[in-house]
C-alpha cells in the first residue's frame, strides 16, 4: 500500500488533477517555520489524548494520595510527554500535516 502522498510529489499535477503550467510558488522560511510548528503542536496535542487514554484505566498510588491534585499534575506530565514524543520525530502525523498545509498554500484560489 502507498501513501497518499507519495504520487502528489510525483506528477506535475495540481490539487484539482489539473496539469499545472508553472512550478509552485516559492514557500517564505517564516511561514514554512510556522506551519511546522503548527504542525507539531497538533502532534504533541494528539499524542497527549492518545497518552491520557492508555493512562485512564491506572489507579491512583495510594502512597501520594491520589485525589484532585494527582490528577492535575497527571494531566500536566502527560502534556510535556506529547510535547517531547513530538519534537523527537513523533509518529508522523506532523509530517502528514505540515504537507497538506504547504500543499493547501500552493494551490491557486
Amino acid at each position: 500500500m502507498t501513501s497518499p502522498t507519495a504520487n502528489l510529489t510525483a506528477t506535475p499535477l495540481d490539487f484539482f488533477g489539473a496539469l499545472r503550467t508553472s512550478s509552485p510558488p516559492a514557500i517564505d522560511a517564516k511561514i514554512a517555520a510556522r506551519t511546522k510548528e503548527a504542525a507539531q503542536d497538533f502532534e504533541a496535542f494528539f499524542v497527549s489524548h492518545a497518552f491520557e487514554d492508555m493512562f485512564a484505566g491506572l489507579s491512583e498510588d495510594p502512597m501520594f494520595g491520589g485525589g484532585q491534585a494527582e490528577q492535575i499534575f497527571r494531566s500536566f506530565l502527560l502534556q510535556e510527554y506529547g510535547k517531547t514524543v513530538a519534537k523527537a520525530g513523533g509518529i508522523g502525523i506532523s509530517d502528514m500535516v505540515q504537507r497538506q498545509l504547504l500543499e493547501l498554500q500552493e494551490t491557486p484560489k
